[in-house]
């Protein structure tokens, strides 16, 4: 099937190819005062939380019924915008029915935004549940056509949004030359370091009218990732944080503000720390959801291999790198209050739940890069500096065979250990991690260093952001990614070069993971299909995946 955002009314809708929901939701014009459109998120068993964006300070009326019509209105209420929260506005719907359809919508003097529809979380028994999975999606490098894709599909349930949600970048920046030629330039026009600068950037990412028909159509569960504030912050600082860009506790804490303002995610308590970004989400009997904070309040500085590499050049040398600098058992990724959290979650969900999802900003298995001395690059690409030196560096990686990333669980590995022995110690060793931030497709069987099995890892890839291997070329990227898969025995299968996200069902005896792609994202037609399906049964203690 193609799909076309701009024509979709005329066509898909008019069809009935995308879901009924559609076809009352956009037959309105798109208010100039709701210029965002709606959203709705962090969702209960007896609440969501609703929102929309005005274009100035107004009072407004919000609505929400069980029908699309309106005619049965459960809850409502009134507001007002203020330049003090950017003009965003939500709502904590409370009292409301578990695992129940609603439709809400905002209205302003003749202005009315157009409908959205959420759910509650189900309560019970429960014989199905569908999440779309999704991750880094970069304004410059095209358009969002996976989160259109998402919204046609009306069998999700809910969407569990894996950071990197916007990027930090200026135009000059990562994905310039893409942003130039697509008229996808970020706005500001500077890397963004204040408080006006993200928020500018949240509004911009929020036009995009495959973002805003997602938004409109399923409930969000959202965690952050690095790029959201600046790419991969620890504790006190990150990496693309200098010091002639002022204070990096400012710069965080105005990331983190622009992002409660502008997601559908709940306001914590008045003393509460807004960087603890770790919830817990339980569907029925069927699964739970806990998702991690992996960025601001547990990781330790990560490990650069420019500092290192050059050094590695004996045996003893990388044996003390992989030892005592990659093995450092001080360096942590949770925090102490996220691991408490998360164990006491693991052990309720242990006791009534078929199945445990975590919500996983960073890969977790572990992704050894091959060896590759014997690949050549072609002539065409050894003249383009930039690619000979990137292929340079993942081939001197693969020669000590060391992690592609230390940013990842692989650069924490005592930490990683300390996570899987927190969930075997409640006996939790049948996961199934849901994982972003790489821009490729995992479907990867996860083992503790005991080798005990822990579970599965599916990672998705970009909605817009490519893959590491996709400027060598689809030939070279095939083979890499190949290479890749069968070097370590955690991973199944991966692929680097396509754009799109990660549909999980749910069933008592099976779960099945689709990794869909998109055929392009520089215009807004394309289409959509399944390049892998996955499927998940319990073996023992923990999960078996085969290729279905």
């Amino acid at each position: 099937m193609t799909f076309s955002r701009r024509h979709f009314i005329k066509t898909g809708l008019a069809t009935g190819l995308i879901t009924p929901f559609y076809r009352p939701a956009f037959a309105l014009p798109n208010s100039a005062l709701f210029d965002c459109g709606v959203a709705s998120g962090d969702p209960t068993h007896d609440a969501v939380i609703i929102w929309t964006h005005t274009a100035k300070p107004v009072t407004l009326t919000w609505q929400v019924a069980e029908d699309v019509a309106f005619t049965r209105i459960v809850k409502q209420g009134q507001g007002r915008t203020f330049d003090e929260a950017d003009c965003t506005f939500k709502v904590d719907v409370t009292g409301l029915t578990p695992g129940n359809v609603y439709y809400y919508r905002f209205s302003s003097g003749s202005e009315q935004s157009e409908p959205g529809r959420t759910k509650t979380l189900p309560e019970g028994n429960l014989d199905t549940l569908s999440i779309a999975v999704a991750s880094c999606s970069n304004y410059p490098f095209g358009y969002f056509n996976a989160y259109h894709h998402i919204a046609s599909d009306s069998d999700i349930d809910f969407v569990v949004h894996l950071g990197d949600y916007i990027y930090e970048y200026g135009q000059s920046g990562w994905g310039a030359e893409s942003g130039r030629q697509l008229n996808r330039q970020h706005l500001p026009a500077h890397e963004i370091v204040s408080l006006s600068d993200y928020r500018q950037r949240h509004r911009q990412y929020k036009t995009d009218s495959g973002s805003r028909l997602m938004h409109a159509t399923h409930p969000l569960i959202p965690t952050w990732d690095d790029h959201e504030s600046a790419n991969n912050p620890y504790m006190n600082g990150a990496q693309n944080h200098q010091s002639h860009e002022g204070s990096w506790t400012a710069r965080r804490a105005a990331s983190i503000q622009a992002y409660y303002e502008w997601m559908p995610l709940r306001e914590p308590g008045p003393q509460a720390n807004k960087a603890q970004l770790w919830r817990h989400f339980s569907f029925g009997n069927l699964a739970t959801l806990t998702t991690l904070e992996t960025r601001h309040t547990g990781r330790s500085l990560q490990i650069d291999y420019g500092e290192h590499l050059k050094q590695l050049n004996t045996e003893q040398s990388l044996r003390h790198f992989i030892e005592t600098v990659l093995g450092d058992p001080s360096r942590t990724m949770l925090s102490v209050a996220m691991e408490q959290f998360l164990e006491a979650q693991l052990a309720a969900s242990v006791k009534h739940a078929r199945w445990r999802l975590i919500g996983n900003q960073i890969p977790i298995a572990r992704t050894h890069v091959p060896d590759v001395t014997d690949v050549t690059l072609p002539t065409s690409l050894a003249d383009n500096d930039p690619v000979a030196a990137h292929f340079a560096y993942f081939m001197a990686l693969g020669k000590l065979d060391l992690p592609i990333y230390l940013d990842t669980w692989d650069g924490y590995p005592v930490a990683r250990e300390k996570f899987y022995q927190l969930c075997q110690s409640v006996d939790a060793t049948d996961l199934i991690v849901l994982t972003g931030d790489s821009h490729a497709f995992w479907a990867n069987q996860l083992y503790a260093g005991d080798g005990d099995a822990m579970g599965v890892e599916l990672g998705t890839a970009g909605i817009t952001s490519p893959g590491d291997f996709e400027s060598l070329g689809p030939e070279l990227a095939t083979e890499l990614d190949l290479r890749v898969a069968s070097h370590n025995r955690e991973i199944m299968w991966t692929d680097c070069q396509h754009r799109g996200y990660v549909k999980v069902s749910l069933q008592p005896e099976q779960a099945t993971a689709r990794f869909i792609a998109v055929s392009n994202v520089n215009s807004e037609h394309y289409t959509a299909k399944t390049l892998r399906q996955y499927r998940i049964t319990k073996q023992g203690r923990s999960l078996s995946m085969t290729h279905a």
